[in-house]
């Protein structure tokens, strides 16, 4: 099968091997490019919370300050094609196809048996990307963890970790420390670390960029914000001092990942990539997010939110919580197999007067009747589209409907909304 639908297939039975740890497949595939991402100025951020916006924010600030920037994140929401942009200009489905032919051509030609992750290929289809198409800066997110995600083949101009919390135990460490450490692993020599992380978590951080040499800035210490309002901040930085900034993203979590997009855009003079203060506020004025408390509706409000462990809840409650009180509230929720969907409940189901539990249409979702004891009382559907459907005919105008628990949810949400709802 050729083509992007051929591609995808090739892409998606990658998936079999699910998560390997490790660089090696990654800078074999690299090697066969001849190395695209030593080409590449980077930024590169990790953390549990909080990657993508800081992301978005970040790369919107450095194309309102005219630079050609690429952009690689994960997941989407509704095409593959969402993962890799340049000046937020989504790859075409006939590029991942020209470049994905060549890179299997290559793997073909050299080691056909060998085998690799969805993860690898995809890292490997984005750096060639940036490298063919001359980016100044490309703003990388990684994948899961740092220390031996697929993305830390690269040496950064800056690196950002956002912060720490429980989530992916099974691959990172049970506890904090153990995964700090990881995250810290995208820590390079030298290189600037600017971090929200809090506690014992930033201590491990500020630890590994000693021992490395690295300039390290945290949160709350050496850079600081303080809400002025709904989506507005002040910001007091390494040397900007910036009063009365909008945020285009809903949440008070958001001017947290706006101060570290803000200290990190700092980090950058240095290097030769200045951030004027307009660019600045231009680019938080601008940016845009899918699927981070994003409102596709009105009457009722319907709220998209990705949050998909109990610190992601927990910023959601509160937004929830301080603006929207006196509305009857219906949650539609649906989550990973492999996430603490029993701590994630528990932070926002008091909020709730209408529970809907559901699931994705991916192997990795957990069954809704699983939830059961946990939301009792809880409507139970199979599926997002019949989620979708009980929380419609349950919602007056004034109500607000709530799709969270994970990004798959809240794409396929999404999808159907846009059809039709």
């Amino acid at each position: 099968m050729k083509g992007f639908a051929g591609t995808l297939e090739y892409l998606y039975g990658l998936e079999k091997f699910g998560t390997v740890f490790g660089l090696e497949n990654i800078e074999w595939i690299l090697n066969l490019l001849d190395n695209p991402e030593r080409h590449l100025k980077t930024v590169h951020i990790a953390g549990t919370n909080g990657k993508g916006s800081v992301a978005s924010i970040l790369s919107r600030m450095l194309r309102e300050e005219g630079y050609k920037v690429g952009k690689y994140t994960s997941p989407h929401l509704l095409s593959f094609t969402e993962r890799i942009s340049i000046d937020e200009v989504e790859i075409t489905e006939e590029e991942v196809a020209a470049i994905a032919h060549v890179i299997r051509e290559k793997i073909r030609h050299n080691d056909e048996n060998r085998f690799f992750t969805f993860f690898d290929f995809t890292t490997a289809l984005a750096f060639q990307y940036f490298h063919e198409n001359e980016t100044d800066i490309s703003v990388i997110e990684t994948g899961l963890g740092g220390r031996l995600d697929s993305t830390n083949v690269i040496r950064p101009l800056v690196s950002v970790i956002t912060n720490v919390e429980y989530d992916h135990m099974d691959y990172l460490g049970g506890e904090i420390p153990d995964i700090a450490k990881e995250k810290a692993g995208i820590v390079k020599e030298g290189v600037p670390v600017v971090t929200g992380a809090e506690g014992i978590a930033r201590e491990v951080i500020e630890e590994t960029a000693r021992r490395m040499g690295s300039p390290f800035y945290a949160l709350g210490r050496d850079f600081s914000f303080e809400r002025k309002g709904d989506r507005r901040m002040s910001y007091t930085g390494l040397s900007k001092n910036m009063e009365d900034v909008f945020v285009n993203l809903r949440g008070d979590h958001q001017l947290a990942n706006s101060a570290v997009a803000l200290c990190a855009g700092e980090c950058l003079t240095l290097p030769g990539f200045p951030v004027s203060e307009t660019s600045m506020r231009e680019g938080l004025r601008h940016v845009e997010w899918q699927g981070r408390l994003e409102q596709v509706m009105e009457k009722p409000i319907v709220l998209l939110d990705g949050a998909h462990n109990p610190h992601g809840m927990r910023a959601l409650k509160e937004y929830i919580g301080s603006r929207f009180r006196d509305r009857r509230k219906i949650l539609v929720f649906g989550v990973m197999k492999d996430k603490d969907y029993e701590g994630m409940l528990n932070e926002i189901l008091p909020l709730f007067d209408v529970l809907i539990m559901t699931k994705p249409r991916i192997e990795r979702a957990l069954s809704p009747r699983y939830l059961q004891d946990y939301a009792p009382g809880a409507v139970i559907t199979e599926s997002v589209e019949d989620g979708l459907k009980e929380a419609r005919n349950a919602a007056k105008d004034d109500d607000i409907i709530v799709i969270t628990g994970s990004i798959y949810t809240i794409g396929e949400a999404k999808a159907i909304i846009g059809e039709n709802f």
